[in-house]
């Protein structure tokens, strides 16, 4: 019977061996990039929203506490959102000294002392699409969700379909201040991805 010089076998064996080191090398390298490219493109996904571009998927938690606070905001009846508040888990950063008494706060603070003006403010920030941004180095599980997604623009480079939403929010002259001082000026609300309602103030 033929036989293979036992030489020739070992170096052969490295010789394979050394294949498969490759091709295990070639694949992770390969895993890697796959992933760092899925990553890359959540978060440019994540950090852009161009008006007119409502795909922005709101988690389940998110998407509920959202339809809270819009009932609330609806019902006239500032002392509702105590139940957004509930479902939130925590106290959402007025901006204002709530002095423990988040509603009463809130009242004193609005133009009508009645609470409505906040509430209105409220229906208007949803009426626009939201931006989804990444907090943390988790980014799939730490996003945050803005309202409304201008607040998140160049405001002094708005296209003229986001001039459009911002009019439907402040008026001329408030858009005139904002693209002079170049900030947002306006209410800004934010979502936690786990729900919680993490903020609700209005810039000075």
């Amino acid at each position: 019977m033929w036989e293979i010089p036992r030489a020739t076998c070992k170096r052969r064996l490295r010789s394979v061996r050394q294949a498969l080191l490759q091709r295990a090398g070639l694949l992770g390298a390969l895993i890697v990039l796959v992933v760092a490219g899925t990553a890359l493109v959540h978060v440019a996904a994540a950090g852009t929203n161009e008006a007119g571009n409502n795909n922005v998927k709101l988690p389940p938690h998110v998407e509920d506490l959202r339809d809270v606070i819009l009932t609330a905001a609806h019902s006239g009846n500032i002392e509702e959102l105590k139940t957004a508040f509930e479902v939130s888990g925590v106290v959402p950063d007025l901006g204002i000294d709530a002095a423990g008494d988040p509603i009463k706060a809130l009242k004193e603070h609005s133009g009508d002392h009645e609470g409505r003006e906040i509430l209105a403010a409220l229906v208007q920030t949803f009426e626009m699409p939201p931006v989804a941004l990444p907090l943390g180095n988790d980014i799939e599980n730490n996003l945050i969700y803005v309202w409304p997604y201008l607040a998140e623009r160049p405001i002094d480079k708005l296209t003229p379909a986001e001039e459009v939403d911002l009019y439907r929010l402040v008026t001329p002259a408030k858009a005139i201040e904002m693209r002079e001082k170049k900030r947002w000026l306006w209410w800004r609300l934010v979502i936690a991805a786990d729900g919680s309602w993490t903020s609700f103030k209005k810039a000075d």
